[in-house]
């Protein structure tokens, strides 16, 4: 009989049960201990009125406990939903409310925030709180977990929401396990290896790829509530073998290395430092292997996909390329008909995966809508080499600019744009002109040495940029108007939010005459 894929997420509470799981705050947590508090939680759960597919609402931070719920759900056969703790509460009561929760977990001190908008309590008859200590009771007998099928749902990862109320992927065991044993094969995972996570656990980054690839390997996992660059050193130092990151958290690991140069050769000591979920600038990939001498992995997913692309662990891991499909994966570049284009023409990306979502849930024609056939848009603009690497241009929806009868990608013009002295950050988007269609607006954030008394303001700052790229890219990709912010607005996993400041610019956007 072979194996289901349930049983081997839960496979190594019992097979590698002295081996260390968790690292936390101090205290080391093994397998065996880890499958105690699991079961502590599958009978509290259960006393609850937990049933197999039940949704489990989780609002907390990173931490052992959290892990322990989750595979106390699972032992159930029920639905684990992790919510953004960082959510305000009218978003937390929209999470619980869709995916009609049996039981919501919180954190008692992010209780406050159950609410459901209005200032009000989340009162739907089927949401309760729980608090995050079960007590485990050795004298009783484990309960026997349900055998869940392959296709039932594990997960339900909700979306950022950047375009609209975050909608619940659902994610079965199935492609939770072959998704994640695709790409960690790809990175060489094994049980001798420590990784450093310092991701939050309700995406499909820290979720998906950091516990249930450690739960597959069976390897120790370094947890920490939040990121700090010292934790990483610290950890590696400790023994980490794998850092996983976001592109804000090695420019914050960057920052610390130009500090403290010599935590350099710290880092040299771990094998695998890899990024994802917002593109990396090559700049920064280059620093950090002059820091380090590790070239890092970028890789390129999708909650409704996991991970689909990914430079190699073995050959060339290609600046500004989030690399090629997995093993299993299937992509295709199309035009805006659906028909395929050359290497070397952008289009969007479709992609064919073991990792793929159910659906979104309860939403059938949001789910319909991301599909041609079998294949899921991705909604994001690539260009595929001849010899299969793939670099993400941006999303169709905000980073693809149509202005005077050119389409352009906003990734270009950053590009140009991040290397103005004055410029620390940069994000380029459109907004509606009555002739140009789209105009190309830039919003700076500048170096912080240049204070409030900066003149680069207005029609200086344009002036400035359109200088600064007149040799670079065509004269209808120049930006045409600017908004100086002290940070771009980003969600929690880095991606900045261009709907925000394109709404922001269009609340008081005067379009100037064209030039």
């Amino acid at each position: 009989m072979s194996t289901t894929a349930q049983a081997r997420l839960l496979a190594p509470l019992s097979t590698r049960a002295e081996h260390p799981a968790l690292r936390f705050e101090g205290r080391v947590w093994s397998f065996g201990e880890l499958a105690v508090r699991a079961d502590a939680w599958t009978r509290a759960l259960r006393d609850a009125g937990v049933r197999r597919g039940d949704r489990v609402a989780a609002l907390g931070g990173a931490s052992p406990t959290i892990i322990a719920a989750m595979l106390g759900a699972y032992r159930l056969g029920a639905v684990w939903v992790p919510i953004n703790p960082r959510y305000a509460s009218p978003e937390i009561s929209h999470v619980v409310s869709d995916c009609a929760a049996s039981l919501v977990l919180v954190d008692p001190a992010l209780a406050a925030k159950l609410r459901d908008g209005k200032g009000g309590a989340i009162t739907t008859p089927a949401v309760a709180t729980l608090p995050l200590q079960p007590r485990p009771a050795p004298s009783s007998p484990s309960p026997t977990p349900p055998l869940a099928e392959d296709d039932d749902t594990a997960l339900l990862i909700y979306t950022s929401g950047t375009t609209g109320p975050s909608k619940g992927v659902a994610l079965s065991y199935r492609a939770v396990v072959d998704g994640i044993s695709a790409l960690t094969a790809l990175w060489q995972w094994t049980p001798d290896d420590t990784l450093s996570l310092q991701l939050p656990l309700f995406h499909v980054h820290g979720l998906c790829i950091g516990v249930h690839g450690a739960l597959l390997h069976g390897l120790t996992t370094t947890l920490a509530s939040k990121f700090e660059p010292a934790r990483v050193v610290a950890d590696v130092d400790e023994g980490a073998t794998i850092f996983m990151g976001v592109p804000t958290m090695y420019a914050r690991l960057l920052a610390h290395l130009d500090t403290c140069p010599q935590d350099g050769a710290v880092l040299q000591r771990a094998r695998l430092f890899t990024a994802g979920s917002a593109a990396l600038a090559a700049s920064d990939l280059h620093a950090f292997e002059r820091h380090t001498g590790h070239r890092i992995i970028e890789r390129y997913g999708m909650s409704e996909s996991l991970i689909t692309l990914s430079n190699p662990y073995d050959g060339e891991r290609r600046a500004g390329s989030v690399g090629r499909p997995l093993p299993g994966v299937t992509i295709r570049v199309v035009d805006e008909t659906g028909a395929p284009v050359p290497d070397g023409d952008s289009g969007e990306l479709h992609v064919q995966t073991p990792g793929m979502m159910t659906g979104y849930f309860g939403q059938a024609n949001a789910t319909e809508a991301a599909f041609d056939g079998p294949w899921l848009r991705t909604g994001d603009l690539v260009v595929r080499s001849a010899d299969g690497y793939v670099r993400v241009l941006g999303r169709l929806s905000v980073d693809i600019i149509k202005t005077g009868g050119f389409k352009v990608a906003t990734r270009e013009i950053e590009d140009a744009l991040i290397t103005h002295p004055a410029v620390r950050e940069i994000a380029v988007f459109g907004v509606p002109d009555p002739v140009w269609g789209e105009r190309i607006v830039a919003a700076v954030a500048l170096h912080p040495s240049l204070g409030s008394a900066s003149t680069l303001e207005g029609d200086a700052l344009v002036a400035a940029l359109v200088e600064h790229c007149k040799d670079v890219i065509a004269d209808y990709k120049r930006p045409r108007g600017a908004l100086v912010v002290d940070a771009l607005p980003r969600n929690a996993m880095g991606k900045v939010l261009k709907v925000a400041l394109r709404e922001r610019v269009e609340a008081g956007y005067a379009p100037a005459d064209s030039r």
